[in-house]
């Protein structure tokens, strides 16, 4: 293996939130908050990335917003990278392996995650199912208020 094989070996193993934090948070208006308890980049309120709270996601993986269109690409192109569970097919968002990616990979998902949820593509109150900032398409469910006793 070369020097370089072995660096980029290196950073790739060495990708965690802290370094998905710190290229999102060089986005114009990203901001951190949390997603069902866990860290998460946001931009205007509505989510970017996150540490997946659900239990199907595989350790050491997040889940970033793209829309459906730009999933299918990228689970085609690399599927050793990207993945979606059953409990994520829904959604538009892809789960990625970060022991898999390098920074410049992740900066550049990360841009296309920004572009998605900043454009209209990503509306805040879809038809359909809402669940917390993700969008879900075809459901006919509606989101449920949570009232506080008085």
């Amino acid at each position: 293996m070369s020097s370089k094989e072995s660096r980029l070996q290196m950073s790739k193993s060495t990708i965690d939130f802290d370094t998905v934090r710190k290229i999102g948070l060089a986005l114009p208006g990203v901001e951190e908050g949390t997603a069902y308890g866990f860290p998460a980049l946001k931009v205007a309120g509505k989510l970017l990335a996150c540490v997946p709270a659900n239990r199907s996601a595989e350790p050491g993986s997040i889940v970033v917003r793209v829309g459906f269109d730009d999933r299918a690409e990228l689970l085609a192109a690399a599927p050793d990278v990207y993945y979606v569970t059953d409990h994520y097919v829904d959604y538009s968002a892809v789960l990625v392996r970060l022991p898999r990616v390098n920074p410049e990979v992740l900066r550049d998902l990360l841009g296309m995650a920004y572009k998605f949820v900043t454009s209209n593509a990503a509306p805040s109150s879809p038809s359909g199912y809402v669940h917390g900032s993700f969008s879900r398409r075809g459901g006919s469910r509606k989101r449920v208020r949570r009232c506080r006793r008085v």
